[in-house]
């Protein structure tokens, strides 16, 4: 009796101690397959709070001068082309030399040019002889006007008599109209010679008309002529030489390019957001590389109304005054623009966010309950250079702003400044 009670608590104990071992196995299971839950609940919490930023306090620059690079040019630049065609005989100017307005520099072979205007002074000789004759037929013809004339009155004076005998029977009637018939024929005679006039007249005025159109094609060759030799359009220098003693010319043809260098031309170009600096009229200071030791000063005289269409540039024109023609065409010159003194701020270019609206924007460090927040304000950007940006509004002197941040910012969140952070 013992011994069964004994085995049927052992079973009993058996059984338990296998219930127990499951249920060891079932919390180890749990134990090892679920404890990365709470740990990976718990890490977010830890990564939550204020973003850390550094940030900077923005101050006024001492001076929004800035300065932009051109190259010198003649005020005036013209190209010497020939207007005849022949032979280059002579050119006796090279590049850099001086030349005055209206000095022969060089020579074309005239030799055709030459023959032909002694055919057209023979032509028109020709033709003020074709005048003269002309004249005299006409002169001849109105003497015989008046011998007609002379005529037609003894006609009619005789025929009037021998009418008049005739009637009284003196004479016979044939003859009276032998008178008349003389008459008639005087009366026609003179017609003709009067008409002869007329003819000779117009005779004259074309060979009249003729002269003065070969007197046309003489001034032409002779105008020609004169195009052989190629003068100096301009007092200046000799920028360029384009073709050389044996080059054959042709109408149109660049012998020489001139330069007026009593003011020279500086172009720069300049952004659309920095046109305030510049006006018409303004004066600029001028350093050029050739003289390092002196300061020009020029006057802008143009400001152009059309960017550069890659560039978006707009080329402003810088006018300086060269007395003795000092300054050459194509130095570097640096333009300092002195006119604009506004305060501006310059940022790290890593300061500028990019709006949804396609804006600059920067984030300024604001207070909320005395803990330190960010607010979002757009801005104006200026020119860039050397990772700087010039704000040209939307951005104070004394502002505190926000270089870089830890994390994306948002317009309201908290954030915390680092160590290095400035204000």
């Amino acid at each position: 009796m013992v011994v069964q009670r004994f085995r049927s608590a052992r079973g009993l104990l058996g059984r338990s101690s296998g219930l127990l071992i499951m249920a060891g196995i079932a919390i180890a299971t749990v134990a090892c397959g679920k404890p990365v839950e709470p740990a990976a609940q718990a890490q977010p919490e830890q990564q939550e709070g204020p973003a850390v930023v550094d940030t900077a306090v923005a101050a006024a620059g001492e001076d929004s001068s800035r300065i932009y690079t051109g190259t010198t040019s003649p005020a005036r630049e013209v190209s010497l082309r020939s207007q005849a065609e022949g032979r280059l005989l002579s050119l006796t100017r090279d590049v850099g030399d001086t030349v005055q307005q209206g000095q022969v520099i060089a020579t074309i072979d005239n030799v055709l040019l030459q023959t032909a205007v002694g055919e057209a002074q023979a032509e028109l000789a020709a033709r003020q002889f074709e005048v003269a004759q002309a004249e005299a037929e006409l002169a001849d013809i109105r003497t015989s006007i008046e011998d007609a004339r002379v005529r037609l009155q003894q006609a009619s004076n005789d025929a009037q008599r021998l009418v008049t005998l005739a009637s009284q029977g003196a004479i016979s009637t044939q003859a009276a109209e032998q008178a008349q018939t003389t008459l008639r024929t005087s009366e026609q005679a003179l017609a003709s010679s009067q008409e002869q006039v007329r003819t000779r007249q117009q005779a004259v005025a074309a060979a009249q008309q003729r002269v003065e159109a070969q007197r046309s094609i003489l001034r032409e060759t002779q105008q020609r002529l004169s195009f052989a030799n190629l003068t100096a359009s301009l007092s200046g220098v000799v920028l360029e030489r384009v073709a050389e003693p044996g080059d054959l010319i042709l109408p149109g043809e660049a012998v020489l390019t001139l330069g007026d260098l009593s003011e020279v031309l500086v172009v720069i170009e300049v952004a659309d957001s920095s046109l305030s600096e510049f006006s018409v009229g303004q004066s600029v200071e001028i350093a050029i590389d050739a003289f390092p030791n002196e300061t020009f000063t020029g006057q802008v005289t143009r400001i152009s109304p059309v960017a550069d269409s890659t560039s978006r540039l707009l080329p402003i024109e810088i006018t300086v005054a060269n007395p003795g023609s000092r300054i050459g065409s194509g130095l570097l010159a640096r333009v300092t623009s002195t006119g604009n003194q506004s305060d501006v701020v310059v940022v790290p270019e890593s300061a500028l966010e990019t709006a949804e609206n396609s804006d600059n924007q920067i984030f300024v460090v604001t207070e909320a309950k005395g803990d330190p927040v960010v607010e979002s304000r757009s801005v104006q950007v200026g020119d860039r250079a050397d990772g700087q940006a010039t704000i040209l509004s939307g951005l104070a002197p004394g502002e505190q702003y926000v270089v870089r941040s830890s994390q994306p910012l948002e317009a309201g969140q908290a954030v915390e400044l680092s160590l290095t952070s400035e204000g």
